[in-house]
């Protein structure tokens, strides 16, 4: 299970230097967490292409930001997705909320979020792990780990 004040921990422990975020729902309830006392510094941005390029200009500038998105924001900012882990070759690392999972593996939602954000992100081929309520803040750490051992992008859904 996730919450605010156990993700900060494991990020600021991987070493990140900023949170890029636009939030929405469950990442929304974190906030407390990134902007308290023992936060990380908070860049908020009006949209998710925004988010994905603020990113990389810390990158180049030798920062270890993260972005935090919902689902359809990650489709929103494709093309800045794709120009700065594909052309650029940043390892960005995206935390991205999926918007009604549990419900959808449930059949109780029409929502088509979490039908498309795994296809997309395999069609941009950007790793990615999706964690859900078995797993913990200790889990997101290592596959932020992981990606920046090996300097590449990835993305961890959280099931929402």
């Amino acid at each position: 299970m996730f919450d605010g004040p156990s993700v900060v921990a494991a990020l600021k422990d991987c070493g990140v230097t900023h949170v890029i975020w636009l939030p929405d729902s469950e990442l929304g309830t974190w906030e407390p967490a990134v902007t308290g006392p023992n936060g990380l510094p908070l860049i908020r941005v009006c949209r998710e292409g925004e988010a994905i390029t603020v990113a990389a200009g810390l990158m180049l500038g030798g920062q270890k930001p993260v972005v935090m998105i919902q689902c359809t924001g990650m489709v929103e900012a494709g093309d800045a997705l794709r120009n700065v882990v594909h052309d650029l070759k940043l390892p960005l690392f995206l935390i991205v909320g999926v918007r009604n999972w549990y419900s959808h593996q449930e059949g109780k939602s029409g929502d088509s979020c979490p039908v498309f954000t795994e296809p997309i992100l395999q069609a941009w081929r950007i790793p990615y792990a999706l964690l859900d309520r078995r797993h913990s803040s200790a889990d997101l750490a290592k596959n932020y780990r992981q990606a920046q051992a090996e300097h590449r992008a990835a993305a961890v859904l959280i099931a929402e």
